[in-house]
């Protein structure tokens, strides 16, 4: 009998964090309260997701995420 894991756990930036299982990048995003309008780059383990693909991008129990946030300046 399988059963289906109704929760994953990611590392985001280093911490932890539970989301539903079927969660994608823009999930993420969503719960750190980033736009996706915003300058950003996301990584999931070490691979760069590219911004039309956040949506899509199912993560898996165990990824590590990285969002990265371009900071102007001058």
């Amino acid at each position: 009998m399988s059963s289906m894991a109704t929760s994953i756990q990611v590392q985001v930036n280093g911490e932890g964090m539970t989301l539903p299982a079927g969660a994608s990048c823009a999930d993420v995003l969503q719960r750190l309260g980033v736009s996706e309008e915003q300058r950003l780059a996301v990584e999931v383990n070490e691979t760069i997701v590219p911004r039309s693909q956040l949506g899509d991008h199912q993560l898996a129990d165990g990824d590590r995420v990285e969002v990265i946030q371009a900071i102007g300046g001058g």
